[in-house]
């Protein structure tokens, strides 16, 4: 089970350049079909390439339960060109993980997010300067607080990065509420959660009260500080475009599921 979480961490921390990296060295599918298409399935919607219903690694066929999310999915396949890249398809992989993976170790992964909650980025805060400490507690604490009351609890705040044990009640209400997920809003969840270090911003958007405009700018806080004083990084723009997208995808499953 942690090979599985750790493979789940470890794709969405990629960047662009290291996803090149290793797709380079293994040679990618042709892209084989003329038309890719989403049809209607036995329990939602499947994706056709050429008429041809698309599998999962896990060799079922890939099932998605809206027209919303099957039309995005096969968006993702329309789009590729010569090749076919995974890295370019992050609904075809959130769907894939939910089907071949999360819908099999739903507690585990729920777990998993579970373990974020109790180190949640958005109860480290920064001590100096002020304005960093001012914009973390203008965009983060309202958060926080909508979160400890819809758990049942308070999260524990540390200024430094000494860590403090969030309470058995709040990380019981976390679990609890996302308990009765489905496996591809999960999967959703854990992409989201992954992203942005914050299981805190992830419920925020499973539950509608930030937007994903809102999560991302609340999970960059100290990232775009640090730009302000010390400009842009070229390669670090390049990253934070493509989690963006990963993220996007992730929100789009949450709303739209």
């Amino acid at each position: 089970m942690r090979d599985f979480l750790e493979t789940l961490h470890e794709e969405v921390a990629k960047d662009p350049e290291q996803r090149a990296r290793e797709l380079s060295r293994r040679e990618l599918p042709k892209r084989f079909y003329k038309e890719a298409s989403h049809v209607f399935a036995d329990e939602g919607f499947a994706i056709a390439l050429d008429g041809r219903t698309v599998k999962t690694p896990g060799k079922t066929t890939l099932t998605l339960p809206n027209e919303v999310v099957a039309a995005a999915v096969a968006a993702e396949w329309a789009a590729q060109e010569t090749v076919i890249n995974p890295a370019t398809m992050p609904l075809t992989r959130i769907a894939n993980s939910a089907q071949d993976a999360v819908a099999n170790r739903f507690d585990e992964v729920a777990d998993d997010i579970v373990l974020f909650a109790g180190n949640d980025a958005l109860c480290y805060r920064a001590d100096d300067p002020e304005s960093l400490v001012d914009t973390q507690r203008r965009l983060w604490d309202p958060v926080v607080d909508w979160a400890g009351n819809l758990l049942g609890g308070r999260f524990v705040l540390i200024e430094g990065v000494i860590h403090a044990a969030q309470s058995d009640e709040v990380l019981a209400g976390y679990k609890g509420r996302i308990s009765g997920e489905t496996p591809l809003r999960l999967a959703a969840l854990h992409t989201a959660t992954s992203l942005t270090g914050s299981a805190i911003l992830a419920l925020a958007v499973l539950e509608g009260y930030l937007n994903a405009d809102a999560a991302w700018t609340a999970a960059h806080v100290e990232e775009d500080f640090n730009i302000e004083r010390w400009g842009e990084d070229a390669e670090a723009v390049q990253i934070r475009a493509y989690k963006r997208t990963e993220f996007d995808a992730a929100v789009l499953v949450l709303e739209h599921t």
